[in-house]
C-alpha cells in the first residue's frame, strides 16, 4: 500500500471513529437523559465520558494530521475552496466539542453522586444537558457538511 492510501485510510477510518462514537455516545446520554432514571444516567454518562476520552479524543488529533498529509502528499494548496471550509467547520465543531466535553464530566459528577446519595439530579444537571445538547447541533451538522467536502472536494 501507497504511503498516501495509508494515510487516507488512517484519516478515513479515524473520521469514521469521530463522527459515529459522538453521534452514538450522544444518542444513549440524550436518550437516557429522557428515561428520568439515574441510575441509568450515570451509568451512561460515566460511558460517554470515557468513549469521549479513549476514542473521540484520539480520532479528533489524528484528523488534522492526517488531513494535512494527505494534502501535502496530493499537492492540495491550503486555499482550495473545500479544505478552507473544512477547516473553519472542523474548528466550529471542536469550540462545539470542548464545552461539550466539559459538561459531560460536571453531568457525569452530579449523577454518580445523585446516584450514590439517593437524592434527585440537581437543576444545574438540567441547564448542562440542555447547553450540551445545543452545543452538538452544530457540531455533527458541521462534521456532516465535512463529509461532504472531503468526497467532493468541490471547486
Amino acid at each position: 500500500m501507497s504511503p498516501y492510501l495509508l494515510v487516507k485510510t488512517l484519516h478515513i477510518i479515524s473520521s469514521v471513529v469521530l463522527v459515529g462514537t459522538g453521534f452514538g455516545s450522544a444518542f444513549y446520554l440524550f436518550c437516557m437523559n429522557r428515561t428520568k432514571s439515574v441510575e441509568a444516567q450515570a451509568l451512561v454518562a460515566r460511558y460517554v465520558v470515557l468513549a469521549d476520552l479513549v476514542f473521540t479524543t484520539p480520532a479528533g488529533f489524528l484528523q488534522p494530521i492526517t488531513g494535512f498529509a494527505m494534502m501535502w502528499m496530493a499537492g492540495w494548496p491550503l486555499g482550495a475552496s473545500w479544505i478552507v471550509w473544512s477547516l473553519a467547520l472542523y474548528a466550529l465543531a471542536g469550540a462545539c466539542w470542548l464545552p461539550v466535553l466539559w459538561l459531560q464530566l460536571r453531568m457525569r459528577e452530579m449523577a454518580e453522586h445523585a446516584c450514590k446519595t439517593g437524592m434527585p439530579l440537581p437543576d444545574a444537571y438540567w441547564r448542562y444537558a440542555r447547553w450540551w445538547e445545543w452545543l452538538g447541533y452544530p457540531a455533527f451538522g458541521a462534521m456532516l457538511i465535512i463529509y461532504f467536502l472531503m468526497v467532493n472536494k468541490p471547486a
